[in-house]
């Protein structure tokens, strides 16, 4: 059955429906919780700006302590027209300023705070930032929202009673003093204070301030109520992504719900809390000198875009303003290349026009570009399968799918198959779809697509649209989980990554990768990334693995240092490190391992911490194996990691001999520093070619 909706008024969404094939047929039911109409408003604006600004511009720290003198804070150049016109530019339609972070700094001379831009040299204590930012968005017709922390390291009162009514007339100062205020930023942050005090946040009484002064806010929070946080700063949504969450019983913060339900909703959530992606363009979330070089590059900024946007949240990338008071450079050229892209990719829409069929049934609503007319199952049936004809073969690499989310989000599962001539292929199988759900895949060419939905009600859709965009060639990664799971991947979508696992160099005919797979006992995983057909390609990427340590216990070892987990030491994350206490210049240190079972060895490798620093790396050590845990055999004696302190990097050592044992021992005999490092392991693994 065929519907349009027709008008959103009032903050009411009202269904005025028109069907094409029986007029007694009633327009689809809501189903489960549902958005306000200020909250589909913001999940239309999708994509915008994040602006870390502060004393931490100027003192090169994430997270100041409040006892930063408000001296340091005097931008020379501050431009907020700048930052608005950067922000439209690249196709952004909000910003959202850091008003007050967590040292208490204000950006408006606030009559509540003696730590504010009044009492810092810019502009002789008269400026205003967050007047000027909010009179600049107006200019360019960017929404305003503000971030304000009620965690306060600078603040008297922090940790009193007094303390929370002294927050809320922050607020009000800054909710009726800037115009219309469309999203208000809350993080769980809660530390103590200047008395050495925390504070326990009377969120109900914050929240009563926003909705009083600005009703049509969305409010962001781990647990919403307006928007949730996705869960993590890495830029992205989980490949199922509910709209919904439970939040009885939770709270901020420390009382959030665990990551990974942040990251993908709860299927039948009680309440509609949509999820926001934040994420920044840089290493850190304040402006560093060290890090101008370090900007995302555009294939992890279009990654970002197709994991976050293309997976049913919004996305608010971070851009701070620099110490002169302007975005730097490299950050908007960055951000117009992303642009330009993007603006490339959904130019020109493939599917406008075109006959979509369930069954024998037309639905034009689909295709005629619009959200606001929606095609909508018969009765109860919470299956569907549509049929996109293009008409001719058609060459594409998007796929863009859309729930008419004012009905509610519906979809739990779809598959999409492609007809190749002969037959339907499968393309992708995927979970949820939300507001905008959009697939990237290397380039196929067809004249059908077949999209079978299972839903939990019966599914509404809004738009099904196709496209070709410019390809665009990366790196491949390799990674192992702990358990032997290989996966590769590029930041771009678009590329065919082929790789080998016999030491030869990948081509177009070698094993296409599709899906994760099994190496448990290790091996050399060589990729390669093509597009244009292979004509152009990227650098042989080789990895090299051990044997998976999913089996594998600590039999005993050296004393760890506080806070140190032992199991570090082959957790499979190149990032963590186990370290050793300090056992003197002289001492030695030791790790021994249960593998889990006996098998053939042939070797054990050994990496070093590569924090850039070189002190707890073992130059100098003894290896044993062992086929009861007690009677050890000395494979390797009195042995030097050669250069290891030059050139601290993976080292790699085989026996003379395959020994059979089940458990390995290292005693490191010479470690650099030890006296004041102790000993570090990034991670042990044993070979067993």
């Amino acid at each position: 059955m065929n519907y349009i909706k027709k008008s959103l008024a009032l903050g009411v969404i009202t269904l005025i429906t028109t069907w094409h094939v029986n007029a007694q047929q009633a327009a689809p039911a809501p189903y489960g919780a549902l958005p306000s109409a200020d909250q589909v408003s913001w999940q239309k604006l999708g994509y915008y700006m994040f602006i870390h600004f502060g004393p931490n511009t100027f003192t090169d720290k994430e997270w100041g302590d409040g006892k930063e003198s408000p001296m340091v804070f005097n931008p020379t150049d501050l431009d907020a027209r700048q930052w608005a016109k950067t922000a439209k530019d690249a196709g952004m339609k909000a910003i959202i300023i850091t008003a007050k972070h967590h040292d208490g700094f204000c950006l408006w001379p606030s009559k509540y705070s003696t730590h504010t831009v009044r009492e810092s040299p810019w502009k002789g204590g008269k400026g205003d930032v967050l007047k000027d930012l909010s009179e600049a968005c107006k200019e360019y017709g960017l929404k305003f929202g503000v971030y304000l922390s009620p965690w306060d390291q600078n603040h008297p009162s922090y940790g009193t009673p007094e303390y929370n009514d002294i927050f809320a007339k922050t607020l009000e100062e800054v909710l009726t003093n800037y115009g219309d205020i469309y999203e208000m930023w809350f993080d769980g942050a809660n530390g103590e204070g200047p008395n050495g005090k925390k504070q326990v946040y009377h969120w109900p009484l914050f929240r009563s301030v926003v909705y009083k002064h600005q009703p049509h806010a969305v409010i962001f929070s781990d647990i919403g109520p307006g928007a949730r946080w996705i869960g993590n700063e890495s830029g992205f949504a989980g490949e199922t992504n509910w709209s919904t969450l439970n939040t009885d019983g939770f709270g901020m913060g420390k009382d959030a719900p665990k990551q990974a339900i942040l990251n993908s909703g709860d299927e039948n959530g009680k309440y509609w809390i949509p999820g926001e992606v934040d994420v920044s363009i840089r290493p850190g979330w304040f402006y560093s000198p060290d890090t101008d070089d370090k900007v995302k590059t555009l294939s992890q900024l279009l990654g970002i875009y197709y994991t976050s946007v293309g997976r049913n949240a919004n996305l608010l990338l971070n851009v701070p303003v620099s110490r002169t008071g302007k975005i730097h450079p490299t950050d908007s050229t960055r951000l117009m290349e992303l642009r330009a892209v993007v603006d490339a990719t959904f130019k020109t829409n493939l599917a406008k026009g075109k006959t979509v069929l369930i069954n024998t049934t037309r639905a034009p609503q689909l295709t005629d570009g619009n959200y606001d007319t929606y095609w909508g199952a018969e009765g109860n049936a919470k299956k569907a399968v549509l049929t996109l004809d293009l008409g001719i073969k058609t060459k594409l690499n998007r796929l863009l799918l859309q729930e008419y989310i004012p009905l509610g989000q519906r979809v739990r599962s779809f598959e999409v198959a492609y007809w190749n001539g002969q037959k339907y292929v499968a393309l992708v199988k995927q979970s949820t779809i939300g507001y905008k759900r959009i697939l990237a895949f290397p380039i196929i060419a067809t004249n059908k697509l077949r999209i079978t939905l299972e839903a939990n009600a019966a599914p509404v859709l809004s738009e099904i649209q196709v496209y070709l965009a410019p390809e665009m060639l990366d790196v491949p990664v390799i990674n192992r989980t702990k358990e032997g799971i290989v996966s590769i991947k590029t930041n771009s979508p678009d590329p065919i990554v082929t790789y080998t696992l016999d030491g030869s160099e990948p081509n177009m005919k070698s094993m296409r990768y599709n899906q994760p797979f099994e190496l448990t006992r290790g091996g050399t995983v060589k990729a390669k990334a093509f597009i244009n057909n292979g004509k152009d390609f990227s650098d042989v990427v080789i990895a090299d693995f051990d044997l998976s340590t999913a089996d594998w216990k600590v039999l005993h070892a050296s004393e760890s240092k506080k806070e140190s987990q032992i199991n570090r030491a082959f957790d499979g994350n190149g990032r963590t490190s186990w370290e050793a206490n300090s056992a003197g210049s002289t001492g030695i240190y030791e790790i021994a391992i249960d593998i889990g079972k006996e098998m053939e060895i042939a070797g054990f490798t050994y990496t070093p911490a590569n924090n850039g620093n070189t002190g707890g790396t073992v130059t100098k050590y003894n290896f044993y194996v062992s086929r009861n845990g007690k009677d050890w055999d000395r494979i390797l004696t009195d042995k030097v990691f050669g250069n290891i302190n030059n050139n601290p990097v993976k080292q790699q050592v085989m026996f003379p001999n395959k020994k059979q044992a089940r458990f390995i021992k290292l005693e490191a005999l010479a470690v650099i520093g030890a006296d004041q490092s102790g000993m570090k392991i990034n991670e042990i693994g044993v070979i067993v070619k």
